[in-house]
């Protein structure tokens, strides 16, 4: 059981290459907080435009990550976060004025859990939202990923772990290998014997980018199967759902023994 204070410092984790605009409204809505976060650092991926200028202007720490890939810079900006709760935000991501408040209330009500983590309502750059491809997009993420890991997985653009989790994984993931998808990783390595739990209230809108019907889509499935397999066999998923029975079974049994 993880420990989890009203008071505990929130770390926002954003890495961002070349996307300015999108950053900047993200930005201007952790601003907006009913609980201030302890922390925003954003780590610039070598990026050519605006994207530091940005978060300098908005007061984040901004930590520079050369070698190119979201892994990388996502692993760089946790190890740089000194927060007891380490939140993950995209770029494109504009979180709800008590995102950060939810965070912690979350953790405090899934005590055992390592990490929790929301969905997305995906939105084109006018804001107008596409809720039905958005629910079709998430539920086919969460339940695909889910079966293959045996759990729920997190999803990139709104999670949130603790401290002490990332510290017990921080050399298992795959930091250096910029084909995979990093959150699918970081699930990976965080499951099956530590609980990640979906909470609806972390919800926030992303840019629906990810519904674009293209090779970008095609490369996405690719890293995503890619992510899965590379754990293999170790990580098969009758594998990973006995390692997951047995840490519930583990945990109950202090409470069946009383």
């Amino acid at each position: 059981m993880y420990r989890t204070l009203p008071t505990d410092r929130v770390s926002v984790v954003i890495p961002v290459r070349n996307d300015h605009e999108y950053l900047e409204r993200c930005l201007e809505a952790l601003a907006r907080q009913t609980y201030a976060p302890w922390e925003v650092i954003v780590v610039d991926n070598s990026s050519t435009d605006r994207s530091t200028a940005v978060a300098a202007r908005h007061g984040a720490f901004v930590v520079d990550e050369l070698e190119v890939g979201i892994p990388t810079a996502s692993a760089t900006g946790y190890d740089s976060a000194s927060g007891d709760i380490i939140a993950r935000l995209d770029a494109d991501s504009i979180p709800g004025v008590t995102w950060v408040a939810s965070v912690c209330e979350s953790l405090m009500k899934h005590s055992n859990a390592a990490a929790v983590t929301g969905r997305g309502i995906l939105m084109d750059d006018d804001g107008r939202p596409h809720r039905r491809s958005s629910a079709f997009f998430m539920n086919a993420y969460f339940w695909c990923v889910g079966s293959a890991l045996g759990h729920p997985p997190l999803w990139g653009s709104a999670f949130a772990m603790r401290r002490q989790a990332w510290l017990e994984i921080r050399h298992e993931v795959c930091r250096h290998d910029s084909f995979v998808h990093d959150d699918m990783d970081l699930s990976i390595h965080l499951g099956p014997t530590r609980e990640i739990v979906v909470d609806p209230l972390l919800t926030v809108a992303a840019s629906a980018r990810p519904l674009a019907l293209d090779l970008t889509a095609v490369r996405r499935f690719v890293r995503g199967f890619y992510t899965i397999v590379r754990h293999w066999p170790h990580e098969l998923p009758p594998i990973r759902i006995a390692k997951r029975l047995r840490a519930k079974r583990e945990l109950l049994e202090p409470a069946l023994a009383v």
